[in-house]
């Protein structure tokens, strides 16, 4: 299947007509630490004294959330499953309810976390602050896999992304795996530190890891491709994943199944890249919207690799621009490596 195609379903046509079939199953995510994200952006951060900033945007984030968000951009349909506590978690479901996500929250007696993105125009820096979020006891954790585990009866794919609160064991998303298999559901992990090394007791459909994180798993750097199939492998092999995907930063991805691994390149971007903050996030819903459309993954993958190039193009966590990503998506190169 060709790349305009492909993306073509994803886009409204000139009728008007829905973007994606009617029966298209919903995506569930799951957000176990999700964050209000207020991004402001200023001239210059200042050693000493007062930076004056500008707020650019605030809005409910996490891995998860943001993931939901994204498949909604494409033209799919998402429910976020996520945590709220206190007066923030009050104003992150007001956001969300605002933007018209649609969401299941958590009740917990912590305060949801605050996260700051901040952009310096004259550097063109991002910088993402991130604190640890609220703690999390056993009975709220239990609560949480029971309110997913009843959802992800009704979805055919779940997608749980983004970091642990403390409190929660590191096998946690091991616990999700199972009720997600029991539900008769797919999963898509995307994860780092602890939780993904105890995350490798279950066997999950998909797991995505960036650079850093396929780095933690190898002991050594991941910078090459060669780098990247070696981590594939060895998750393939382990019988821990269906589906590998590892991503490079600026160079793309690797896509690995047991039929084989195929390398898919960034094209040229039109732009300077600002921000990779939600890049990661943007590649597996659109992933994902696809391996739910039924697109084989390496297909799935490649419109992954073109809507994350073309978050990168925005500042702090501003939505990626459709039309970018579609111009992208026909650019984006396919390798098949030899001798897989």
């Amino acid at each position: 299947m060709s790349g305009p195609d492909v993306f073509g379903v994803l886009a409204v046509d000139s009728g008007g007509s829905s973007p994606l079939p009617e029966t298209m199953p919903s995506i569930l995510t799951l957000t176990v630490n999700p964050t209000v994200d207020i991004c402001c952006d200023f001239d210059r951060l200042a050693d000493i004294g007062k930076t004056r900033a500008r707020v650019r945007s605030v809005a409910a984030g996490g891995g998860g959330i943001n993931v939901a968000r994204d498949v909604s951009r494409l033209g799919g349909r998402a429910t976020a499953v996520h945590t709220a506590g206190r007066e923030v978690g009050q104003r992150l479901n007001r956001l969300l309810d605002e933007e018209g996500v649609d969401h299941l929250p958590l009740g917990i007696a912590g305060e949801t976390r605050e996260a700051f993105v901040l952009f310096e125009t004259e550097s063109r820096r991002s910088y993402h602050i991130v604190p640890p979020g609220p703690r999390l006891d056993a009975s709220e954790g239990e609560r949480l896999l029971d309110t997913l585990g009843r959802a992800a009866g009704s979805h055919r794919y779940v997608v749980a992304s983004g970091s642990l609160p403390s409190g929660l064991p590191d096998a946690f998303y091991a616990a999700v795996a199972r009720r997600v298999k029991e539900a008769g559901a797919r999963l898509v992990l995307d994860t780092s530190g602890r939780a993904l090394r105890e995350s490798l007791h279950e066997c999950v459909f998909l797991r995505r890891c960036n650079n850093h994180e396929a780095a933690s798993l190898a002991g050594r750097a991941v910078r090459s491709f060669d780098d990247a199939r070696a981590v594939n492998e060895s998750l393939l092999a382990s019988g821990t994943t269906e589906i590998a995907v590892t991503t490079l930063g600026e160079l793309g991805a690797l896509c690995s199944t047991r039929h084989g691994h195929t390398e898919l390149r960034v094209p040229p971007l039109p732009g300077e890249p600002l921000s990779d903050a939600g890049a990661g996030d943007a590649m597996v819903a659109a992933l994902t919207l696809r391996l739910a459309a039924g697109d084989d993954p390496v297909e799935a993958c490649a419109l992954g690799v073109a809507v994350a190039a073309a978050a990168v193009l925005t500042p702090d966590t501003e939505p990626f621009d459709r039309e970018v990503a579609e111009s992208l998506y026909p650019a984006v190169r396919m390798k098949r490596q030899a001798g897989s």
